[in-house]
């Protein structure tokens, strides 16, 4: 399912030189994640994420890369399917605006990571 970051995960792990438990005693969880994580059976919830980024020295977008592409296609599909129509008042003043910014940013090089 998740069988990308889970080489990318294997790979990072084999060239630090860690065994599965050391990786899983650094993030507080039981080697039998580490080894789901690796299968790409499962993703890394938000705290052993960050974990794993401080662990192997790589940033968030690096690890995620192949998840970032994905919801970045998505969320184009998805704003080319936005309702139309929508009443204009004051919560809405900034929806168009908003939009467009969000798409100008998904359309940016994946290597950008929010800005604006």
């Amino acid at each position: 399912m998740y069988r990308d970051f889970g080489l990318d995960l294997r790979l990072a792990r084999r060239s630090a030189g860690y065994i599965q438990s050391d990786v899983a005693h650094l993030l507080g969880v039981e080697q039998w994640l580490i080894s789901e994580l690796e299968r790409g059976r499962r993703l890394p919830n938000l705290e052993q994420m960050t974990g794993l980024s401080l662990v192997f020295g790589r940033a968030f977008e690096n690890l995620f890369a192949g998840l970032m592409s994905a919801s970045r296609s998505t969320l184009l599909q998805r704003l080319d399917t936005m309702p139309a129509g929508v009443r204009d008042y004051v919560e809405t003043r900034n929806r168009k605006a908003s939009l467009q910014r969000l798409r100008t940013r998904l359309l940016a090089d994946p290597g950008e990571h929010g800005g604006t």
